[in-house]
């Protein structure tokens, strides 16, 4: 069976002082060592991700490694900070993550590495982890692997062989950006270029060379806050990765201050900015709207008082509200509580029967009430409540 995780988010059992935020969860310790047994189920870093089809599934994020021989200045893992380190072999990582899947503690992995030895090696290890989990043991569950700062190619290519989904992180949405966050890092070598041949590979290669027959998903991450960058820097990436690389999320973690980091005294964000900022990427991913769409302030930053979509149809669509009759997807789309399945399944209805009611739309999982003030149903405005606009 092929499947992927919607989002990989939950909440995984660790300090914030030691696991700042990655790819939508703490980015975790190592699984801690256990002689003689598996690890016991509180202590393991699982977040529980969400399938498409609603469910969850337990997902063991660790790494191979917290050595790092990089210095970003935001990470507990950054080279200088003093904490004791950990590593697997690939082995012994293969070995622990079976007695968890077969524990029930977690039904799939997430595995990353701080870079030692340079990116290259340290790629070749995450790959001959994969090997083992795939080849050794039989492993054909829901794997995600990191991609190294300075992988090659052939290295990219073949963790698209091995997992469900890859990624490498930005981090910044600029060059300049990325310098003041993590120095040691090359923007576009290092980070984007990897991100382009992944998608040079799917367009390129027939699918059949995936894992499983399926290349895989793609994914990164920004340090929101942490540069010194606005919302419509990180947007305008945002949006030509959807775009041109067909990324299927970009992740916003907050800025927050690590101790023992060059960023320890600065202030962490507030979390409403991450919000605004994935309700803002979403319109981008899945509703057709544009960067030029969205509310910036003069600052270039998001309001925080108000969900950008709905600050959008204040401006737009008050004064000509959409006949839900009549509009295209297109339309439909840009109209607060209507999201892609409310919208299908509108225009499926309306071709059997005129919607008049405003529970017509309800029955079609509309959220009306904030529907209502934008819309008109055979010409007519829908009831609204006053109070709930």
């Amino acid at each position: 069976m092929h499947y992927e995780p919607a989002e990989e988010v939950g909440n995984a059992p660790a300090t914030p002082a030691d696991c700042p935020m990655k790819d939508g969860a703490p980015a975790v310790k190592p699984v801690p060592a256990a002689p003689g047994g598996p690890c016991r189920p509180e202590d393991l870093p699982i977040s529980n991700v969400h399938l498409p089809n609603g469910k969850t599934m337990p997902l063991l994020k660790t790494l191979l490694t917290s050595a790092c021989e990089r210095n970003c200045y935001y990470c507990a893992f950054r080279a200088g900070r003093d904490f004791r380190r950990t590593s697997f072999t690939p082995d012994e990582m293969g070995k622990t993550f079976m007695q968890v899947f077969r524990s029930g503690a977690a039904q799939g992995i997430f595995l990353s590495s701080g870079v030692a030895g340079g990116g290259m090696r340290t790629q070749d290890r995450l790959l001959d982890s994969a090997e083992v989990l795939r080849h050794k043991h039989g492993y054909s569950g829901y794997l995600h692997l990191k991609i190294m700062p300075g992988a090659e190619r052939a290295q990219v290519e073949r963790a698209m062989q091995l997992a469900n989904r890859v990624s490498i992180n930005l981090e910044a949405p600029t060059t300049a950006r990325l310098a003041r966050l993590a120095p040691q890092k090359v923007f576009l070598e290092e980070l984007l270029t990897p991100l382009r041949w992944i998608e040079e590979i799917r367009r390129s290669q027939p699918a059949s060379q995936g894992w499983n027959g399926h290349w895989p998903s793609s994914v990164t991450q920004f340090v929101a806050g942490g540069a010194g960058e606005n919302d419509l820097e990180l947007l305008q990436t945002s949006e030509y990765l959807h775009r041109k690389l067909r990324l299927a999320r970009v992740y916003f973690s907050g800025f927050a201050p690590v101790p023992g980091t060059p960023l320890e005294g600065e202030k962490a964000i507030n979390p409403w900015r991450t919000h605004r900022l994935y309700q803002a990427d979403f319109l981008l991913r899945d509703y057709g709207f544009s960067v030029e769409d969205l509310p910036f302030s003069a600052s270039g930053d998001l309001p925080l008082d108000t969900d950008p979509k709905l600050a959008w149809a204040r401006a737009n669509l008050s004064g000509q509200p959409v006949e839900i009759n009549r509009a295209d997807l297109h339309e439909l789309l840009r109209i607060p509580g209507i999201g892609p399945v409310g919208a299908r399944a509108i225009v499926a209805a309306r071709g059997r029967n005129a919607l008049r009611q405003i529970e017509d739309l309800k029955a079609l999982g509309v959220r009306t009430q904030r529907a209502a003030p934008f819309i008109l149903m055979n010409g007519r405005r829908a009831p609204l409540q006053l109070a709930l606009f």
